[in-house]
């Protein structure tokens, strides 16, 4: 995941990323997929419109259909088979039934594009516990219990809408891991990994039990990604996703 490497421009993660035997790389800028993939590596997600503005708001409908399709296409270009989406920051005035309708009134406008492409929209499930750090948690966010995200993506009623199940925000806001991964595998469409608390490395540090996670991944059928999204704290950036690539490599 690019953005957690940063200031290492995206190139450059990608080639450490090759070099440790990751397959693909995400959270970089577009304009960097071609060389990623020269380099033989896969996009394994393609972003669209923030998590902050998001469909929960009506006034938001055109923007972000247009980003989605727009994303839509490029995964298609660049051979990804997902698109990411959220639900956008809670609203005054806006109560739980009205931007859940609102929410997937917009995924209902643009799914049908989505099948048509074959991309899968992901909706992200993000923790709005953690205040500690712009990327640790996101205070306000709607979509922050994943069961209440199952019922929205199965409200669309499209194979192609799936969630993107962050183990580390699910771990802060719901827990049950294993048994959720168990009980979502049907539309579980892509995954995200980080220690907790911390969002650090997944190391001995943090509370997760990646190997067993990671395993029980496998035992559901999962062929997509897995894609290590936390924030390095060691010394080596490069040694840490070394590291965890080590500690998610089960079978």
């Amino acid at each position: 995941m690019g953005w957690c490497f940063k200031p290492m421009p995206g190139l450059t993660l990608a080639k450490h990323c090759r070099e440790i035997g990751l397959v693909a790389i995400e959270g970089i800028s577009p304009k960097d997929y071609k060389a990623v993939k020269k380099l033989g590596l896969k996009v394994s997600l393609v972003s669209s419109h923030s998590f902050k503005k998001g469909p929960i708001n009506r006034d938001h409908h055109g923007y972000c259909t247009q980003r989605l399709r727009e994303r839509i296409d490029l995964a298609v270009e660049v051979g990804c088979p997902n698109v990411i989406t959220f639900t956008g920051m809670r609203e005054p005035g806006i109560n739980d039934k009205q931007a859940a309708k609102n929410c997937i009134d917009c995924w209902k406008s643009v799914i049908g594009y989505a099948e048509k492409k074959k991309i899968n929209l992901c909706l992200e499930h993000l923790n709005s516990r953690d205040a500690t750090h712009p990327m640790k948690g996101h205070p306000g966010y709607f979509g922050d219990d994943v069961d209440d995200c199952v019922e929205l993506i199965r409200r669309v009623g499209s194979p192609n809408m799936k969630l993107l199940f962050d183990i580390y925000h699910v771990q802060i806001m719901n827990g049950d891991l294993i048994r959720r991964i168990r009980q979502y595998k049907d539309i579980i469409g892509h995954y995200h990994t980080a220690g907790n608390p911390g969002r650090g490395e997944l190391d001995d540090k943090q509370e997760i039990n990646y190997p067993a996670v990671m395993r029980t991944i496998l035992e559901t059928g999962y062929t997509g990604f897995v894609a290590q999204e936390f924030i390095p704290t060691w010394d080596d950036p490069v040694q840490a996703l070394r590291h965890a690539a080590i500690v998610c490599d089960v079978n």
